[in-house]
């Protein structure tokens, strides 16, 4: 007879871990399924086993409340029977050792709350906790029946605990939420991406992509925009001959139409598409002002996404900038935009040099590069300041309009300015980088040098060296 219980025991206690294992899994497959599998599943498969698991994921807080439960229920069981069972196991045979019964039950109970307590967390939790974050949706499958079945005889108090716990969690001022949330933000999705190409789950070249691809729409129409001060534009008085030379010369094919070269008074644009529309006689003739459509004018602070429809309704593909003054900031074209998700676009009438080159052991920048694509391009993240370019930024640290062959210490970003969201910094982030004033255009900067300083003593931010 006394076998007979001691074999029901331990196969009890087999049984209690079993089910303990199942509410662990239950609960971990469930937590750790995106809704999208879910939904997935429910296309391709449809059968019962996956609108169980889509109804105990869109019902995730009871369900979890339930696995809770029948957590605490299995391993208070198990732990009642496991000590009379193991601790009488071990009793005998210590005695025989030679221990006085008082310290063979001392040993024998410790070693049955130490097997029992270990079997309990390995095959009851630790392995159903790995197997359920491997294969998230196949466990799910496979617990959702038991679950779903358990949560509906305990009901009544998974209710009345949930409740409770909802009421404790209302008063620290939080809604308790029923479904995992699911979307990701722009950020959140960023570092997903840059993960993954760090793990080689996907390539550098379209993380770079998807990632410029989630930035768009955080940059606004100034971030886009081609600079007033580097916009080819026609004098209204021009005439046709005198767009076809100027797209010759620059290669551009749409000009604004402006009054005495300020594009604050901007008449329309032109394409060079619409020289071919007039007779060859009448080129000398007819001036550009005559043809000019008229060009949308956008805020500055539009955002990329409002922007891109803005252009793509446009049959010209261009836009004007318009900054908090009134006045022309630059101009927007689909280039600039195409160009900011998938990098340079060059073709054979192109002759810009590329905005950031090597040059030795630096690189030479375009003095309109902004900051946060120097940051992409060698791992310099520029402080906070009333500026948004390179140029910019070295004409600040100077404190006046450079020359050529001034040079500067470019400052560090402050703990007090890192941006808690960003993913770790490219490579050469901690470098300290002189700048040198290479070449101007007028009073714009145009080439900047950058090179790395390499053991020598830390200068001011705002020195100059000439």
């Amino acid at each position: 007879m006394e076998t007979l219980l001691l074999v029901a025991s331990l196969l009890g206690f087999i049984a209690l871990t079993l089910g303990t294992a199942l509410f662990v899994a239950a609960e971990f497959s469930l937590t750790a399924l995106e809704r999208s599998t879910i939904a997935d599943d429910v296309a391709t498969r449809g059968d019962r086993r996956a609108r169980q698991v889509e109804r105990a994921h869109k019902t995730l807080s009871f369900q979890l409340s339930g696995a809770q439960l029948g957590i605490t229920i299995t391993t208070l069981i198990t732990g009642y029977i496991a000590e009379p069972v193991l601790s009488g196991l071990f009793h005998d045979p210590l005695t025989n050792l030679g221990l006085s019964a008082s310290a063979a039950s001392g040993v024998s109970l410790a070693l049955a709350l130490i097997i029992a307590t270990s079997l309990s967390m390995v095959l009851g939790e630790l392995i159903p906790k790995n197997l359920a974050i491997a294969k998230p949706l196949a466990v799910a499958r496979a617990t959702s029946g038991p679950i779903t079945l358990f949560s509906a005889v305990f009901k009544w108090a998974i209710n009345g605990l949930n409740g409770s716990a909802n009421w404790i969690v209302r008063r620290l001022g939080i809604e308790p939420a029923e479904e995992l949330r699911s979307a990701r933000s722009p950020q959140e999705l960023v570092s997903l991406v840059r993960n993954s190409a760090r793990e080689g789950s996907i390539d550098e070249d379209t993380a770079a992509l998807v990632d410029r691809s989630l930035k768009f729409g955080e940059l606004t129409a100034e971030d886009l925009m081609t600079p007033r001060v580097t916009v080819e534009s026609l004098d209204r008085d021009d005439n046709i001959r005198d767009l076809v030379m100027a797209s010759s010369r620059t290669g551009h094919s749409r000009f604004p139409v402006v009054i005495d070269g300020d594009l604050d008074d901007l008449v329309g644009v032109v394409h060079i598409k619409q020289a071919f529309t007039v007779a060859p006689e009448r080129l000398a003739d007819t001036t550009v002002e005559s043809i000019a459509r008229p060009v949308p004018r956008v805020p500055a602070s539009l955002d990329g996404d409002a922007l891109m429809a803005r252009i793509r309704a446009d049959g010209m593909e261009l836009c004007v900038v318009i900054d908090e003054y009134g006045g022309a900031a630059g101009i927007v074209t689909t280039e600039d935009l195409i160009e900011e998700i998938l990098g340079d676009v060059t073709d054979e009438h192109d002759r810009e040099r590329a905005d950031v080159a090597v040059d030795g052991d630096g690189y030479l920048c375009s003095g309109l590069l902004r900051t946060d694509e120097l940051f992409d391009a060698i791992g310099y993240r520029a402080p906070e300041g009333s500026y948004d370019t390179l140029g910019g930024l070295v004409m600040f640290c100077l404190g006046r309009i450079p020359e050529v062959g001034d040079s500067v210490e470019l400052p560090h970003r402050s703990v007090h300015d890192e941006d808690d969201e960003e993913e770790e910094p490219p490579v050469g982030a901690e470098v300290t980088w002189r700048a040198v004033v290479t070449q101007m255009d007028g009073r714009r900067i145009d080439v900047v040098s950058l090179r790395p300083v390499h053991d020598e003593p830390q200068a001011s931010t705002v020195g100059v060296a000439r």
